[in-house]
């Protein structure tokens, strides 16, 4: 992990002012490392994660937070998972070229969608999502007015990426009762001050320093960020058992074996014939022999 990647924590003590800044260089660069990104889809995924990272920051639950864009145009699928010890992964998947300066709604085509989705780490059941409208022409901004219109919470985002940096910083609104109420408004403007060189290259401390130095600024311990794959030898297993054992059975019979790679961290998993039936526990070939007959 390095050094850089932390999410900072804070709290304004005469203001009703929560925020947190986040800045990830490790961990978008293992991303960057796996997959190579048109311009315009790492600025979307680079934004997603940091944002994602900030949204996280404030539940308290154990589970994942997942945001993913799905589109119908260039941009097909975008996905970014972070998880409650801070371990985050992404991926996208997209068509052609994609132009650089492409706004985000016309890769996503007629038919875009944007989901977050909260999914506790031991009850699946309880998994819930929501939609994001896109209204806006950023990333911030679609979560910006998704917080305001189906939360009740007025938030500023500020994000931005490069090719060595994705980071951001979250300003949220507190309910009445903690400092004065005006200071929203004065604390909201002062952040959307802070251009994208300075989220990128200066430290939290620097940049809490250069837009809130004449506020009273609590600031928590810093939290290391990383990325992880939860991806597994049981968990394709798994994924191979739901398609079923007469489908593995025919990619046995064609390919020799069943090949997975997997979409986050470009691992690959290998199930030969006694893997694949130790998994089912019969005879897959026979069976599809027999199917066939």
């Amino acid at each position: 992990m390095s050094q850089h990647d932390t999410l900072q924590r804070f709290l304004f003590d005469g203001a009703p002012v929560r925020g947190a800044l986040v800045r990830l260089d490790g961990a978008w660069q293992q991303v960057l490392a796996r997959r190579a990104y048109p311009a315009a889809l790492k600025t979307i995924l680079g934004e997603m994660m940091a944002a994602a990272e900030l949204m996280a920051a404030n539940l308290k639950f154990e589970g994942a937070m997942i945001l993913q864009l799905h589109g119908s145009g260039p941009l097909r699928l975008a996905v970014v998972e972070c998880n409650h010890d801070r371990t985050v992964r992404a991926t996208a998947k997209w068509d052609g070229d994609l132009a650089d300066d492409a706004p985000i709604l016309e890769l996503l085509g007629g038919s875009g969608q944007f989901v977050i989705t909260l999914e506790p780490r031991h009850d699946k059941s309880q998994t819930w999502q929501g939609i994001v409208a896109l209204e806006g022409d950023t990333i911030g901004q679609m979560l910006e007015n998704y917080m305001l219109r189906s939360e009740q919470l007025e938030t500023r985002l500020v994000l931005a990426c490069n090719d060595s940096t994705a980071a951001g910083m979250l300003l949220q609104r507190l309910p009445d009762g903690h400092g004065e109420p005006e200071g929203w408004e004065r604390i909201s403007i002062l952040g959307g001050t802070l251009q994208a060189e300075e989220l990128l290259g200066l430290s939290a401390e620097d940049i809490l320093h250069r837009l809130f130095h004449e506020e009273t600024v609590r600031v928590f311990e810093p939290e290391g960020v990383s990325f992880a794959c939860n991806c597994s030898q049981e968990r394709v297993g798994n994924m191979l058992k739901m398609l079923g054992g007469q489908e593995v059975g025919e990619v046995l019979l064609e390919q020799g074996s069943v090949e997975i790679v997997c979409d986050y961290c470009n691992q690959h998993y290998v199930f030969d014939e006694e893997d694949a039936n130790t998994l089912f526990n019969y005879d897959l070939l026979a069976a599809v022999r027999e199917a066939r007959h």
